[in-house]
């Protein structure tokens, strides 16, 4: 696997560490369940780094020395890449021939390096995009910045060059097609999966929510992934007093990294706009920011805390630091619902793991959200960024214990669909059938070449 701009060992939520840092741990993990031997290769960010680090048993980190250890934004590292490539390369003639069946890239950065080992070794290529520049570029925030061009042009080559391309979603293999030309043939949608060990309702066991260990469709819920939601009981009680919140306020949790993307500030302008309409509201809402400026956000890493400033809403919002994905999940347990107000979503996998802790969500219509989300059910879903709109949504939860009950206990069957190992098996089926077409493939250019030697 090659994860050039963001290391599976990063503390996701904060700088480019998010979703896709999940994604990599959780699948490289079970993958390993099933016997497949699964190397990491990511850029060093720090001198005291190891060259490996063993992240689960069948599950190495390698760390490849491209560009200055630290300093370097992700914008910076196309032109870091014909170094990364060379130590990929290095690492791989330190073994015998064939030691690599696969090569499998995230995002268009590695990409661009799997293209080149896939080549070098014959071996497939098999790329998830997770997110694509011209999907963000037209669902822009107001103040964010563009993908550059060269992006478009990497990505576009990628998907030329890639044996598989994984899709999260129907909608995003849709959109690799009618942007990126892809093939009909290179498609194949894999849902990414949730830790249903730790994102769990607060009255599961640790090995209750069972149903990691059976693929998507076939998943049945179980009555502990389907017991009562987070949101009530004495456990929901102490969580929140550990937290410092409110035993009685709705909570409206925001998770994830600080930028324009996730739009966290129309939560904000939308909590404001329920205090104007209902001023009384004040003494009953708080609203859990928990996580790192990212991306375009590094730029004013303090505007959300203005912006709550400007609105006055300073006293009902709580900035919290990333957390590890135990002290997150009590955060989704304590919370009523989830809110992720994003502009573009490949899948949204906190929407999941809230969902798994029996918290409902609320959530931007856009990208894989609607499929993570059912819409009235296990959640709502709104169009659009209007914080009219939010505000509107939002409050229906305030005043409705009975709503965010039944929500919860639909969403934590709903996300128990949803085990990180049937995601595996879905990848590892995707492996095999592009192996199986490399064979193919080898094997009638042999007969191309043995045909025209016959015929001389």
């Amino acid at each position: 696997m090659l994860s050039v701009h963001t290391s599976p060992l990063h503390q996701p939520g904060t700088g480019d560490a998010g979703g896709m840092n999940v994604y990599i741990v959780e699948l490289s993990k079970r993958l390993a369940d099933r016997g497949i031997e699964v190397e990491i290769f990511t850029r060093t960010t720090s001198s005291d780094l190891p060259p490996t680090v063993e992240l689960a048993p069948g599950v190495l980190v390698r760390h490849i020395t491209a560009g200055p250890f630290e300093g370097l934004l992700k914008e910076d590292l196309p032109a870091q890449l014909c170094a990364f490539t060379h130590g990929v390369l290095r690492a791989e003639a330190g073994h015998r021939p064939g030691h690599y069946d696969l090569v499998h890239s995230h995002y268009w950065l590695s990409g661009q390096v799997g293209w080149l080992a896939s080549e070098r070794w014959g071996v497939p290529l098999v790329h998830t995009m997770h997110t694509m520049a011209k999907v963000k570029n037209a669902s822009l925030a107001l103040d964010d910045t563009p993908e550059p061009p060269a992006r478009i042009i990497g990505e576009t080559q990628v998907v030329s060059a890639a044996d598989r391309l994984i899709a999260n979603t129907t909608e995003e293999a849709e959109q690799l097609v009618h942007h990126y030309d892809a093939r009909s043939d290179q498609l194949a949608v894999v849902h990414p999966g949730v830790n249903l060990e730790v994102f769990r309702p607060a009255s599961a066991s640790p090995t209750g929510a069972v149903g990691d260990a059976v693929s998507h469709a076939a998943a049945a819920p179980t009555a502990a992934a389907a017991a009562a939601p987070a949101g009530s009981g004495d456990h929901r009680d102490r969580l929140r007093s550990r937290l410092g919140l409110p035993r009685d306020a709705t909570v409206l949790l925001f998770a994830g990294r600080i930028q324009p993307l996730k739009a966290p500030d129309v939560l904000l302008r939308a909590v404001a706009e329920m205090l104007r309409r209902e001023p009384a509201l004040r003494d009953r809402l708080v609203v859990p920011i928990v996580g790192g400026p990212s991306g375009s956000g590094m730029a004013r890493p303090e505007s959300l805390h203005k912006l709550a400033a400007q609105l006055g809403i300073s006293d009902i919002v709580r900035f919290r630091p990333p957390v590890e994905q135990a002290a997150l999940a009590d955060w989704y347990r304590a919370a009523t619902a989830l809110v992720m107000p994003s502009y573009s979503e490949s899948f949204g996998l906190v929407a999941l793991e809230a969902q798994a802790c029996g918290t409902p969500v609320v959530a931007a219509a856009v990208g894989g959200l609607p499929v993570a989300v059912r819409d009235g059910e296990t959640g709502f879903l709104v169009d659009g960024h209007d914080p009219r709109d939010w505000a509107t949504t939002l409050r229906r939860l305030v005043d409705a214990p009975e709503l965010v009950a039944r929500m919860g206990e639909a969403a934590a069957r709903h996300a128990a669909a949803f085990g990180w190992a049937g995601a595996a098996a879905d990848t590892a089926e995707v492996y095999r059938q592009a192996m199986h077409a490399g064979v193919e493939r080898q094997r009638a250019a042999a007969g191309a070449v043995a045909s025209g030697h016959g015929q001389r």
